[in-house]
């Protein structure tokens, strides 16, 4: 086997693939994703039987219990992906929409008209799921897509990729236009990733290494956020009944998430009583707190926090504490330490919560509510392809239509320039 001649097929399949999928209509598109929906439900027992594989060589090679959890496959599991992407039917289709009309004094009329991307390549880790929710948001907005799944879930990706795939030569698409790499070597991503002359866009979904070698190493643009270091600041003006809930929320709901809180920061002026109550909520809940100097002196049970502690993204129950002697300091710290993902003000001060809103240079700023937040469903997108920090050409959580571009029409009656 070639990996590079390999490679290069699918990288010209898919942009031919493209032209034809970016034509198609709503109905074809969503006829499309009904039968991938159909195909997933009507095999569970061969999906099963082949994520089965990938749970054996899991356990075998010693990964842990949550990685293992996010590889398997149950019928619930499956019928989640098919309601996912039956789901997606249900938006509205982006492409063809006229963001702008104008009508120049020549006569000219000039429409700015949202478009497919292309060819998207999208490199994930670990959990199966993604191959068809990525697959079907690509589809609905008329891109062809190339999916490179992590090693561990192999065999139930290229399953779940033959069922999705074979639904497009049902009602009249190009079977290409969406396509798995079904080799572990790394290589092949290598080759990927400078397909610049095919492919149009790169998303990486995973850890920081993965992400970091994807973009030290594409030619093609690539969109993405690194890690999540969420904030939530606890002003002076906070209600500390609300900051809380919100705190507790932002951390505890699900603390292995790009959106989970990390780092809490708490105004001086608060910091004793607050910090006395909500310590106790954490560890109460298992969560080890690791405080600045002065957090340690309120609380001296606090493990102390190192400069590493401010820029970590633990994805686990940890959670590092600074207490601020202002808002201006608070987002100082935000500034050199934060990951301009998903950052809070708890205030009910307006100037403040203002000052913090504009300030804060962070895909999503919050008053008053959980981090948890940031997320495409959440935000009424109804899904996602992920979240991104970036500021070109989408920034934050990445629905269908942050999987589109866009081009100018122009219609003239024989207009030349003078």
């Amino acid at each position: 086997m070639n990996i590079k001649t390999d490679i290069d097929k699918i990288v010209r399949d898919a942009k031919t693939a493209s032209r034809l999928t970016a034509i198609a209509t709503t109905s074809v598109k969503n006829a499309a994703l009904e039968q991938m929906a159909l195909n997933l439900t009507n095999s569970k027992e061969m999906l099963m039987m082949e994520n089965d594989k990938d749970l054996k060589a899991a356990e075998a090679n010693g990964l842990s219990f949550a990685m293992i959890d996010r590889l398997r496959l149950t019928e619930s599991r499956i019928d989640a992906m098919a309601e996912g992407i039956r789901e997606v039917i249900n938006l509205s289709d982006p492409v063809g929409e006229i963001l702008e009309e104008i009508v120049r004094p020549n006569g000219l009329e000039i429409q700015k008209v949202r478009v497919p991307i292309g060819v998207i390549i999208i490199i994930y880790e670990s959990r199966p799921n993604v191959t068809a929710d990525a697959a079907s948001l690509c589809l609905k907005t008329g891109n062809a897509t190339i999916l490179r799944g992590g090693k561990e879930s192999i065999h139930s990706n290229i399953a779940i990729y033959r069922q999705i795939s074979s639904a497009l030569e049902t009602v009249g698409l190009d079977k290409n236009a969406i396509q798995v790499i079904e080799t572990v070597d790394r290589d092949a991503v290598g080759y990927l990733l400078k397909a610049d002359k095919y492919a149009d866009l790169v998303i990486p979904r995973g850890g920081e290494g993965l992400i970091r070698n994807v973009v030290e190493n594409s030619t093609i643009p690539v969109i993405k956020h690194y890690k999540g270091v969420c904030h939530v600041y606890v002003d002076e003006f906070a209600d500390q009944d609300m900051a809380r809930e919100v705190c507790i929320n932002s951390k505890l709901q699900r603390p292995g998430t790009c959106n989970a809180m990390e780092t809490m920061l708490i105004h001086e002026k608060v910091s004793g009583a607050f910090l006395t109550n909500i310590f106790k909520d954490m560890s109460d809940a298992g969560v080890e707190l690791r405080g600045c100097e002065k957090s340690c002196k309120i609380i001296p049970d606090m493990k102390p926090a190192d400069e590493e502690d401010w820029s970590a993204e633990y994805l686990e129950k940890i959670l590092s504490v600074k207490v601020v002697s202002s808002i201006d300091d608070a987002i100082e710290h935000i500034s050199i330490y934060g990951s301009s993902h998903s950052d809070v003000i708890i205030t009910e001060d307006k100037a403040n919560a203002k000052k913090f809103t504009d300030e804060v240079d962070s895909a999503a700023v919050y008053v008053n509510a959980s981090t948890r937040f940031t997320d495409g469903f959440e935000f009424g997108m109804g899904a996602e392809i992920g979240i991104s920090t970036d500021k070109l050409h989408a920034r934050g959580p990445m629905g269908l239509k942050e999987l589109t571009s866009y081009k100018y029409i122009i219609h003239g009656t024989g207009q030349i320039r003078q």
